[in-house]
């Protein structure tokens, strides 16, 4: 059937207006100009046919006056003058020039609106280089930019990109009231699919430093929100490759809940794609802190870009031995070697010969303040001696207040540690078939470890009273609900707690209390609650992420020592070195010291500081290598070392 010429006619005018604003407003000049013209036409024709309407007796006034009628009806009043029949062009002109202009000015309107919109929106392409990427959004985003920006404060001008799908206004909003103080970093908001290429280049990502990609759920929500999380990473970093030809270049870090998906992300065999399991991490953190206090805190600096960092750092080495090293650094701490052929060794032997072109990592200040000089600086004691004594292992019992799926990783890392027929006893209010059988089978899966379920609500006093709180050597604090809640929520809960236990166990029952806090905001409050240790979990999962955005290398070092069978950092007791107190040494003693034991010192913490948030909990690490220190009994050494033993 052949189409008409008035559906055809229609058709092309729907195709060209629909391809946007431009469109429209050329429609509306060229209608404007074709009206002008039939108008202008029409009075000069009526003149000629009608020489008496010629008032003016100028052809280019009669024209003007159509023009000013046709763009402002209030110069009808040019042709007061004019003859009856001119008059009605004159109508004619001002009522065509208020639709027009009318049509115009509402279209003007919308685009102005619409400009408006997209700048609010940031839909503008981002002029930046050098920058660092975030891509998602979810609540660890505001640490992450935190630690980001100490990671700049060396730099002039730095800038952090965010692409995601949540409003812009909420992101700047958040942003500018969590963070007053930029100092030399800009942070760029915008929102759009960050797994869409156009979306990617938009933010300039081919001049981009590194990327990080945020999982768009928490932890505690249902698998299904983690499983389309990790399908948005896992397409965002092939998003990311097809926009550099197909070949990545840059470090991108992503969180990503299922092992399934990590194992996707492998075989891209890209040693500059990192898949971090944050709740595995944490799990392995729960326990070693469970080993040994002030563990947590040792982390948050070690992890942090404010204070002590670890670096590789690479110089001509002449040979030195690894065990004197430390004796030629100003300042730094040596804790391994990395080459291209071993990879990371921590703690290598004592007559390990440092090559040139090998990089050491280094516990420091800042890398600019690490310089190697084949001198000795420091010269400890070589007579001093310790009584290398051992702790003896026993088995333990742990009360584990509510669940979360760390508590799995915990339980699971805990074994390799703790002798068999340790206790976990898990205190859970009105627990779910399906926690029931999760339980169940970690049960079955550690037969040689005792695993109870208690169905009883720990935010009552008299449930935890009737459980025994001071039975036990270890408690540790998590969410008190499967269901996804926030990160408030959860800490509230905590806190609770928290004043409860401290009415129900005394100093004197010895137990350690470890909980973990998901808002980095409420440290202060949970410090007032007298608990040993506190993990702030998203703090310390963004200090690992940004690490890895700056240093990829970081990754082996994470590696080595979150796991059972590398070197691990342990806060030891002065009394398992010397047997008389108090020892008046010098720090670069404690470092020979802790070398006969095959371990690595890094700082040392005071024990009558262990609860005090001023003095970090007691903790100094990498003090000058000539400090006096005076260790009493109930002080301890930080070292990096293969047990807690």
């Amino acid at each position: 059937m052949k189409n008409s010429f008035r559906e055809r006619l229609n058709y092309r005018a729907e195709r060209f207006l629909s391809k946007g604003g431009s469109s429209i407003f050329k429609s509306l000049l060229i209608i404007f100009i074709i009206v002008f013209i039939v108008l202008v036409g029409l009075r000069l024709l009526l003149i000629n046919i009608f020489p008496s309407l010629n008032y003016t007796g100028n052809v280019f006034r009669d024209i003007w006056v159509t023009f000013l009628e046709m763009t402002d009806p209030g110069n009808m009043n040019q042709d007061n003058e004019a003859p009856t029949y001119l008059k009605v062009l004159t109508v004619l002109s001002g009522l065509t020039g208020v639709i027009l202009l009318s049509m115009l000015i509402g279209f003007i309107t919308t685009a102005l609106d619409t400009m408006l919109y997209d700048f609010r929106k940031g839909r503008g392409k981002v002029i930046e280089s050098n920058h660092t990427i975030i891509l998602g959004w979810n609540e660890r985003v505001v640490d992450v930019i935190r630690e980001l920006i100490l990671a700049n404060e060396s730099e002039s001008k730095a800038s952090v990109v965010i692409l995601s799908r949540e409003d812009k206004e909420i992101m700047d909003n958040l942003i500018t009231k969590r963070l007053p103080d930029m100092m030399t970093t800009e942070v760029i908001t915008t929102q759009g699919d960050y797994a869409n290429i156009n979306e990617l280049k938009r933010i300039n990502l081919e001049q981009a430093r590194s990327i990080i990609i945020l999982a768009n759920c928490s932890e505690s929500a249902t698998n299904d929100k983690k499983v389309a999380s990790d399908v948005q990473s896992v397409k965002s970093i092939l998003a990311i490759t097809a926009c550099q030809n197909g070949t990545n270049e840059l470090p991108i870090i992503a969180e990503i809940f299922t092992k399934e998906k990590r194992d996707i992300i492998s075989f891209f065999e890209d040693d500059n794609i990192i898949a971090i399991d944050s709740w595995n991490i944490m799990g392995k953190l729960l326990i070693q802190t469970s080993l040994t206090s002030g563990l947590d805190t040792v982390y948050k600096e070690i992890l942090s870009f404010d204070g002590c960092e670890v670096y590789f750092y690479e110089d001509n080495w002449n040979n030195v031995l690894f065990s004197d090293l430390s004796y030629y650094l100003k300042d730094g701490i040596p804790l391994g070697i990395y080459s291209e052929d071993d990879g990371l060794v921590l703690r290598p032997a004592k007559d390990t010969i440092v090559k040139d072109g090998d990089s050491v990592v280094i516990l420091a200040e800042d890398d600019s303040t690490i310089a190697y000089e084949n001198k000795q600086y420091y010269f400890p004691d070589k007579e001093k001696r310790i009584i290398d004594k051992r702790l003896d292992q026993v088995k333990k019992r742990i009360l584990i207040l509510g669940w979360h799926k760390v508590a799995e990783v915990f339980i699971e890392e805990a074994t390799d540690y703790l002798l068999e027929g340790s206790d976990f006893d898990i205190m859970f209010n009105a627990p779910t078939e399906e926690l029931k059988e999760a339980i169940d089978d970690i049960a079955s899966e550690f037969s040689d470890f005792n695993i109870s379920l208690h169905d009883s609500n720990p935010l009552d006093l008299e449930n935890l009273e009737n459980i025994n709180p001071g039975s036990y050597d270890t408690i540790v604090i998590l969410s008190q609900s499967v269901e996804e809640q926030s990160a408030d929520k959860i800490d509230s809960d905590t806190l609770i707690i928290l004043l409860l236990l401290r009415k129900v166990v005394s100093e004197e029952d010895g137990l350690q209390i470890i909980t973990q806090v998901l808002n980095s905001e409420n440290q202060e409050i949970i410090t007032q609650t007298n608990v040993d240790d506190f993990i702030i979990s998203n703090k310390l999962i963004t200090m690992i992420l940004a690490q890895l955005s700056e240093e990829s290398l970081m990754k082996a070092f994470y590696d080595d020592i979150f796991s059972e069978d590398g070197s691990e950092i342990y806060v030891k007791p002065a009394s398992l070195y010397f047997d008389t107190f108090p020892q008046n040494i010098k720090f670069v003693d404690a470092i020979f010291c802790a070398q006969q034991r095959d371990e690595v010192c890094l700082g040392i913490r005071k024990g009558h500081q262990c609860k005090s948030l001023d003095d970090n909990f007691g903790i100094t690490l990498n003090p000058d290598k000539n400090m006096e220190i005076e260790l009493n009994e109930n002080d301890f050494l930080i070292v990096l070392s293969e047990d807690e033993l």
